[in-house]
C-alpha cells in the first residue's frame, strides 16, 4: 500500500526516532509498504518519520542511482552497483573520509535541490528485517543515502546543512510546502 508521505513542517520530521523490538506491530507489512511508498514516489530511501512513525526504521535503494548515472559518471563513486537495505535501530558508529557535496533532495521537502556536504564513509550498527545485527561501513553514493536517512530518525533534514542566509531565501518556498500549496506527483500529508 502507497502511503503518504509527510510534508515539511510536520513534528514528526523533529522527532528523534525510537529503537523498536522484533515483536513490533505489522513491522513486515509497514517495510513492504515503505518500499512501495518509496518507488511510486521516485526516492531511493524512505525513513518511517516520513510516513509519520517516530521509529528506527528506513529503506534505501542506491542501485537506482547507477542504473541511471550519465556516461561522465561512471566509475566515480566506489560504492557501485549499489546496495538495496532495510536499517531497523541504526546507530552511526564513525564517519570518516573527506566531506564531500552532492545535490540532495527529499520526499518530505519537494522541488528543492541543494549541495550538502557529507562524509565519504559511514559505520552504522543495525539489526536487518529479521533482527540480525550487523556493524558495516558504506561508502561513496550510499553512505550519503544512508547519512540523509539516518538525519530522518535523528529529526534532522537535508536543509539544516545549508547556512542561514541559504535558508532564509528558502522561507517562502518552505512555507509553500508547509501549507500544502505545491503540486506533487505522490501521495502527501500536510501539517494542519
Amino acid at each position: 500500500m502507497i502511503l503518504p508521505i509527510v510534508a515539511y513542517g510536520t513534528p514528526i520530521l523533529r522527532v528523534v526516532s525510537k529503537d523498536i523490538t522484533p515483536d513490533y506491530p505489522g513491522l513486515e507489512k509497514l517495510i513492504e509498504d515503505m518500499w512501495e511508498t518509496m518507488y511510486s514516489s521516485n526516492g531511493v530511501g524512505l525513513a518511517a518519520p516520513q510516513i509519520n512513525r517516530d521509529i528506527r526504521l528506513f529503506v534505501i535503494d542506491s542501485a537506482q542511482i547507477f542504473e541511471n548515472l550519465e556516461e561522465d559518471e561512471q566509475g566515480k563513486y566506489p560504492d557501485g552497483p549499489g546496495v538495496k537495505q532495510v536499517f531497523i535501530n541504526a546507530h552511526v558508529k564513525s564517519l570518516n573520509g573527506e566531506e564531500w557535496p552532492y545535490n540532495e533532495g527529499c520526499l518530505s521537502i519537494p522541488k528543492i535541490r541543494e549541495d550538502v556536504y557529507r562524509a565519504e564513509e559511514v559505520t552504522l550498527e543495525y539489526v536487518d528485517e529479521q533482527f540480525q545485527p550487523h556493524l558495516k561501513t558504506f561508502n561513496g553514493i550510499t553512505a550519503r543515502i544512508i547519512l540523509h536517512e539516518y538525519d530522518h530518525i535523528e529529526g534532522k533534514l537535508f536543509i539544516d546543512y545549508l547556512k542561514p542566509l541559504k535558508r532564509k531565501l528558502l522561507k517562502g518556498k518552505l512555507d509553500d510546502i508547509t501549507r500544502g500549496r505545491i503540486k506533487v506527483d505522490y501521495k502527501m500529508t500536510f501539517p494542519r
